[in-house]
């Protein structure tokens, strides 16, 4: 029997011997958010990890690195395009923030970029050609290891003027992957700005479906978009990994192929949280990361009672105490019955203490104004019934709502306006962001009214709205939640 174990334990320590290990590191929807927040994150941070890592891997991202915070956005994705170069990324591929300067706003970014922007399914209008400055796939060699990288670029960018399309992104990736195979690539990853389980954009994700169609072909699937985390999921043997959000974490994908044949054996994946007094911070992109803030951003506008968070701490509120003040500064700015906001657009809780102008930025960093429209009682049911499970993504003001979730499916639902039960027939006046109004992302009910039929206020962005609630209300406190109760 101690002869066998010991037989076990040598041809375990062979096939170790024989298997040869690549690294890629993986990061997606950064957003601008290049410096630590809470003593968690940051390029510098990022810089530190992989550097002090194993030699050589790659550096990857799933898109929306353009647009989030003051740099960002001042620069119009430029300040993020060079702090990418100087963090040292392989490649990245498009997501839908990359649009939010327009589609001329496009080809800037990626003429700075360093490294390749991946899209296999993205084409130039006019041409039907990748554009310029557009690969379909990349294959780099790791220490000996080629490892084909394939991107996928989000299809519903927040603007487009149609100068760009986009094509199904599995009829893409089946064409691309015929490429990439007569090259005999060790590894294929699919680098994509779509999630695994979109919860929030109205359509159904296609990204298990890489897995299920394209098991053994490909080996590992990237994503981003939704801000998840997800780590050692498989389908069909196929590794995905979702990194989060805002440069918190960085995941890291271990990938065994057998140092014999070359052939692909197993991927793993780990979660890195980007703690700086752990993991450290890299000297040089710190030191290049502080020339690049932006003037005028330490601007008090006034002050925050207390942490005022997105999201309620009471398990059945489906509203939190930041989007409910939000939705009513909307209304009273618009002069609506009822304003209705999006939760995703609040991108970081308020803290304590004085609230500048990087932290408003920080908090909704679009420049979407607000628009204004009569609805009848039938949408606004449709609208909320639409968006509830399996999280809620509006918050409302003049409008409360309770309903059952029973198995998955909305029961009960009873929305309340002035007190009073909605009516399918009966006229409401609704205001929302632009971005929203006009049918963008989760906004996508929107689109059954006419544009001819919606006002907007072009005077009033939701960043200024912010900054004019909080030169009047400050101290601002929480407020109490329960807009939105879901019954048990």
């Amino acid at each position: 029997m101690k002869k066998l174990f010991l037989l076990s334990v040598f041809l375990f320590a062979a096939t170790a011997l024989l298997a040869k290990t690549t690294i890629i590191y993986h990061t997606s929807d950064t957003h601008g958010f290049y410096y630590p927040k809470k003593g968690q994150g940051g390029f510098a941070a990022l810089a530190s990890v992989v550097k002090k890592g194993p030699q050589p891997y790659l550096l990857l991202d799933s898109g929306d690195f353009s647009n989030g915070t003051a740099e960002a956005k001042n620069s119009k994705g430029l300040k993020s395009a060079a702090l990418m170069n100087a963090v040292g990324y392989h490649a990245t591929t498009i997501g839908n923030h990359e649009f939010d300067f327009g589609a001329a706003g496009v080809e800037p970014i990626l003429q700075n970029l360093k490294f390749p922007a991946l899209g296999a399914n993205f084409f130039e209008s006019k041409t039907g050609k990748y554009p310029p400055l557009v690969l379909p796939y990349r294959i780099f060699d790791v220490g000996g290891v080629n490892v084909a990288v394939i991107g996928l670029a989000n299809r519903t960018p927040t603007n487009n003027d149609k100068t760009y399309k986009f094509t199904n992104p599995l009829s893409a990736l089946k064409k691309t992957l015929k490429e990439v195979e007569k090259e005999n690539p060790a590894v294929v990853v699919v680098l994509v700005h779509d999630g695994l389980r979109d919860e929030k954009h109205g359509t159904q994700s296609y990204v298990a479906k890489i897995g299920k169609k394209f098991g053994g072909r490909v080996h590992v699937v990237l994503g981003g978009h939704v801000h998840n985390i997800v780590q050692n999921e498989y389908i069909n043997g196929v590794l995905y990994v979702e990194s989060g959000c805002y440069v918190q974490n960085v995941s890291k994908i271990t990938i065994e192929t057998d140092d014999k044949t070359g052939a692909f054996v197993s991927a793993k994946s780990e979660l890195i949280p980007l703690i700086v007094e752990q993991v450290g911070e890299d000297a040089d992109v710190a030191q290049y990361a502080q020339t690049l803030k932006e003037p005028g951003m330490d601007e008090v506008f006034g002050e925050a009672a207390a942490d005022i968070a997105r999201f309620s701490s009471v398990p059945e509120h489906k509203d939190g105490p930041l989007n409910d003040w939000i939705a009513d500064l909307g209304r009273e700015a618009a002069g609506t019955q009822i304003f209705v906001h999006n939760n995703g657009g609040t991108r970081t809780d308020m803290e304590k203490g004085p609230v500048t102008r990087r932290n408003t930025t920080d908090i909704h960093p679009f420049d979407n104004t607000i628009v204004k429209m009569t609805v009848d009682g039938k949408f606004l049911k449709y609208l909320v019934k639409k968006s509830l499970l399996p999280r809620s993504l509006f918050t409302y003001s003049g409008m409360t709502i309770t309903y059952r979730n029973k198995n998955g499916k909305v029961k009960d639902l009873k929305l309340y306006v002035d007190g009073e039960l909605v009516e399918n027939h009966k006229k409401y006046t609704l205001a929302t962001n632009s971005y929203i109004g006009y049918g963008g992302s989760e906004g996508w009910p929107f689109k059954k009214i006419k544009d001819s039929e919606k006002q907007e206020i072009s005077h009033v962005t939701i960043r200024s709205m912010l900054e004019n609630g909080l030169k009047t209300q400050s101290p601002v406190k929480p407020l109490p939640t329960g807009r939105i109760v879901e019954f048990k």
